[in-house]
């Protein structure tokens, strides 16, 4: 259903269907149709003259809102149309003034129905009667030539249109089967075809459709019978991502927007919007988890919980001069590298993240994937980094409680790391779980979160170690034996990491980053999905998707390079 533009004159259709009586919406209906036919595409009207026109009352709501000419013309017509469905149809016989129906007057004028609808939006008066017991538009005499005296040459051009023959059909599909072997995509070829034929392009196009949908075993436009299936436009978004990355690689191998469209028969455009189309389903699929306080409504406090964090010069100064102390092991330093937050910083951060997903989960709400525009997609992706920026600080800021509460758990033969993964995921969920407005330090709520889950996990670990090694022997089997030689086996590994590297920077950054991650390329722990899910603000199935489509495409590149992967 086509939506209005303006939401005072939404407000106001409301009201009047739900309200008004019915011999008020039929004056109503006049009104509009009289104020359309005058309205002026450069000009701005005030909201409260255009109620005026419409209803004959003079409103103090919306001041100071001025509407667009074109945006008041859209609108006026959606008024025309609801209020028009809501009042009850009379019986043509019964009405004061002498009508015609839809019928009478394409035949009068010798136009198509689709034309006279045109007409309407233009300013012709329309009613609904009942002709026979069916309700249909019936068109008031007086309306029609008033009508036809305004508009006196877009009549006769309407008056003047034919419907193609039969030999003028052939000759369309004809000429649209050379330019289609040529390479034109169905848009190009209708308005060439129409420029040579003197005809419309939509009737061009309606022309080669129909015949598509008549003869599918010999269709000239195969894909564009009907909407795109999920898989086509799923597969339409993958093409013009890898484009993107070869643009950005310097390294052009995909296809191009042009070639991609020609491929599904489609127009550049239609190629664009169904990209935003299934960004937008990814961007607006996952739900925003955070926990609301009332100051978010407040519109006087955005700009104070956007700011940069407090005291953000003293902050960044301490992370240059930062040093471990010296006891700590040096895989364990870079926990060290970013200073503790004050409680006033601390509440600061935790305010903007939760705001940030706030507006996100708003902004999702209001989002229509299948019209979604660019700036919203882009505002989106901008929130999401935000909230990811805002979240990595205050992971990274509280890294050093996992640690010291790892080490005062740790016990003969355990290895602190494993610890320290499992102490990290407690930190993660604990940033999304902390209620600031409490007014507690983080810490404390922390602290509590990490002792909890070893408490949980260190007796679960013990319990599996216990059951499946039973004794010294078996324990000893386990282990891999790697006395053989020691140096070329890290010589292997070395060339096998530099060849998956020099594979790696084909791909975009966060699939190079997802693929390091789940295999430990770079010497650290391999993560979970959840893990990495975590740390993008991503689903663990979209992390397994892009580690699918990555590993395809490193195998792919590796063929062509003739790489062994390791």
């Amino acid at each position: 259903m086509t939506t209005f533009k303006n939401h005072a004159l939404k407000e106001l259709t409301e009201q009047q269907t739900r309200f008004a009586p019915a011999a008020r919406r039929r004056s109503q209906i006049a009104n509009a149709q009289k104020l359309l036919s005058e309205v002026e595409s450069g000009k701005a009207y005030p909201y409260q003259y255009v109620c005026f026109r419409v209803t004959e009352y003079r409103s103090d709501a919306y001041p100071d809102l001025r509407i667009p000419g074109d945006d008041l013309r859209h609108d006026l017509a959606q008024f025309i149309r609801r209020v028009e469905r809501s009042v009850p149809p009379q019986p043509i016989e019964q009405t004061v003034e002498p009508m015609l129906t839809l019928d009478e007057v394409s035949k009068k004028f010798n136009v198509s129905t689709k034309t006279i609808s045109r007409w309407r939006v233009k300013g012709l008066a329309a009613r609904r009667v009942k002709v026979n017991g069916r309700s249909q538009l019936g068109f008031p005499t007086v309306a029609v030539e008033k009508f036809v005296a305004e508009h006196r040459i877009l009549v006769e051009k309407g008056a003047r249109f034919s419907h193609l023959t039969d030999e003028e059909k052939e000759d369309i599909l004809k000429l649209a089967r050379k330019l289609r072997d040529a390479g034109g995509t169905l848009t190009e070829v209708s308005k060439k075809i129409a420029t040579q034929l003197s005809r419309s392009p939509e009737a061009v196009r309606y022309t080669i459709k129909n015949f598509d949908r008549r003869h599918p075993d010999g269709a000239l436009y195969p894909h564009t019978t009907g909407p795109l299936s999920e898989a086509a436009k799923q597969e339409i978004y993958l093409a013009k991502r890898q484009h993107e990355i070869d643009l950005k690689n310097a390294k052009p191998t995909g296809d191009t927007v042009n070639l991609i469209a020609k491929r599904f028969g489609r127009a550049r455009s239609s190629m664009y919007r169904v990209v935003n189309e299934v960004r937008a389903k990814e961007l607006v699929r996952q739900p925003v988890d955070y926990i609301y306080n009332a100051e978010f409504d407040d519109p006087t406090k955005e700009d104070a919980m956007l700011a940069e964090m407090p005291a953000l010069a003293d902050f960044e100064a301490k992370r240059v001069g930062k040093t471990p102390p010296k006891d700590v092991p040096p895989h364990m330093a870079h926990l060290y590298e970013w200073p503790l937050l004050t409680k006033e910083q601390e509440q600061h951060v935790f305010r903007k993240m939760n705001f940030l997903k706030h507006l996100l989960h708003q902004l999702q709400d209001a989002i229509d994937p299948a019209k979604a525009k660019v700036n919203e997609l882009m505002r989106i992706e901008e929130l999401k980094t935000g909230i990811r920026e805002c979240r990595d600080t205050l992971i990274n800021c509280n890294q050093r409680l996992v640690y010291a509460q790892a080490k005062q758990k740790l016990a003969i033969g355990e290895n602190i790391d494993d610890l320290v993964s499992d102490g990290n995921l407690s930190l993660m969920r604990a940033v999304e779980k902390f209620d600031y407005g409490r007014g507690f330090k983080f810490s404390t709520y922390a602290t509590w979160a990490i002792m909890k889950n070893f408490a949980r996990s260190i007796p679960d670990a013990k319990t599996h170690q216990q059951r499946y090694m039973t004794g010294h022997d078996d324990l000893f089997e386990a282990k891999a034996d790697v006395r053989s030689d020691e140096q070329e086996a890290l010589a292997v590994a070395d060339a096998a990491r530099a060849r998956v590297n020099h594979l790696l920077e084909h791909l975009d950054t966060r699939t190079r980053q997802v693929i390091r991650m789940r295999t430990g390329l770079d010497g650290s722990e391999e993560m979970t999905l959840e893990q990495i899910g975590q740390h993008f603000g991503i689903t663990k199935e979209r992390v397994r998707q892009i580690n699918v489509h990555g590993m395809k495409m490193l195998r792919e590149w590796a063929a062509k390079e003739n790489v062994e992967m390791p």
